[in-house]
């Protein structure tokens, strides 16, 4: 029989003591969520401002995808790629409908796409562009977080990604984010293959680009023969006020990589979409996954996609990011410790006023969960907020209520 945790402490002790060390979360237990809340094992409520790095857009377990969940598990689950299944046709289908490509290649996490996404462009550069052999290149930006595998840390600035775990894969090279002249340089070797860009750096602190950066790279791609790869795991599927972070300048990547609330956080679903030119050039045997395009995975996938459209949550977002930059820029008036907001829809971050290497964002996210609200700094000193699309006007102007109260408490010591 499973041991019933009641305290927080015990469950912490039990990770430390059995858990691998990679990751240092915020001292709160979590053991129950629903839309914007989630509550821990003695009970307090908190409001969800990380939405699990936006794979819970939706909402916690919002029940239109939980039940879809529950009747296709009762059917079946899985049966591996060695067979069909009745329900991935019917998701590549409306994925392909719904983003406007021809083919779909369902995987699991986001970073198993991005792995085919980087397979993908080496194989098209190789029969389709004429590189020679082993000589491909993906152009990467700095700062960039597309995953921890061997091969994506190897395009990674991130002392933290690859100290000690090299050696590293060649053929990357990485170029200033948000810099075109970089990038037309970077893209003029004959030997790249694809650019692969963030249409925002989420992890790296919600980094923006100018208006036009992502419209130029499209332009630049299309001029030297190289595939747009875009990673919208973390700014996709409305998280920014748009169905896709791309469509914010109107790009149409050649290469699109989703995941995260690609399954509304109830388990792991990613897809690389690509017209038949690209997609077509892996053959049986070459890629592949036992869970990828699991049936389970493909019911769950088109209703949590369904959900997002028949909510509006793109619209939420973008009405409610706008309402939260200017209550942060409010903020900024009354306090010294934060500099700077910046965001797109309901992908936004705070910068607050000491180096990366300081606790006082980390000292800040623990005020703001003693008031109730859940957040985490990245990169040192700076704090992503991002709430689950389904927050409403009221609630999210108690949590920048919530917010400015711990900050300017903090403040004041």
């Amino acid at each position: 029989m499973t041991e019933l945790i009641t305290s927080s402490s015990k469950a912490i002790e039990l990770e430390d003591r059995y858990g691998a060390h990679n990751y240092h979360p915020l001292p709160v237990v979590l053991t129950r969520g629903e839309g914007v809340f989630l509550w821990d094992v003695e009970g307090k409520r908190y409001y969800d401002f990380l939405s699990a790095y936006s794979a819970v857009n939706q909402g916690h377990c919002n029940l239109r995808i939980i039940n879809a969940l529950i009747e296709q598990a009762k059917e079946l689950t899985l049966t591996s790629r060695a067979f069909y299944n009745d329900k991935l046709g019917l998701a590549e289908k409306y994925v392909c409908e719904t983003f406007g490509y021809d083919k779909a290649l369902f995987m699991n996490s986001g970073a198993e796409a991005n792995e085919t996404a980087i397979k993908l462009a080496r194989k098209w550069g190789y029969t389709k562009k004429g590189i020679p052999e082993y000589e491909a290149v993906i152009v990467a930006a700095k700062k960039n977080f597309h995953g921890r595998t061997t091969s994506i840390i190897s395009a990674s600035s991130d002392p933290s990604a690859r100290k000690g775990f090299g050696p590293f894969m060649p053929g990357f090279e990485l170029v200033d984010y948000d810099n075109i002249p970089a990038l037309e340089k970077a893209l003029s070797n004959p030997n790249v293959c694809g650019l692969w860009i963030e249409p925002i750096q989420g992890e790296a602190g919600v980094y923006v680009p100018a208006e036009g950066y992502l419209k130029a790279a499209e332009k630049l791609c299309r001029q030297h023969n190289v595939l747009l790869m875009m990673d919208e795991i973390q700014t996709g599927i409305a998280r920014t006020g748009k169905m896709l972070a791309s469509d914010h300048e109107g790009v149409r990547p050649d290469l699109l990589i989703l995941g995260k609330a690609l399954s509304g956080g109830v388990l792991p679903v990613s897809v690389v979409l690509a017209d038949d030119e690209i997609m077509l050039v892996i053959k049986p045997g070459e890629h592949g996954s036992t869970f990828g395009g699991n049936p389970l995975a493909a019911a769950v996938c088109m209703e949590a996609l369904q959900v997002v459209k028949d909510e509006k949550l793109a619209d939420n977002a973008e009405r409610l990011g706008k309402i939260f930059r200017e209550r942060m820029s409010a903020l900024i008036k009354k306090t010294k410790l934060v500099t700077l907001v910046r965001g797109k829809g309901l992908l936004n971050a705070i910068v607050i006023n000491d180096t990366p290497q300081s606790e006082t964002a980390w000292n800040i996210c623990l005020k703001f969960a003693e008031n109730g609200l859940l957040a985490k700094p990245t990169h040192g000193n700076i704090i992503r907020l991002a709430p689950p699309l389904v927050i409403t006007e009221e609630q999210l102007h108690e949590c920048c209520d919530i917010i400015e109260k711990s900050i300017l408490t903090f403040d004041n010591k």
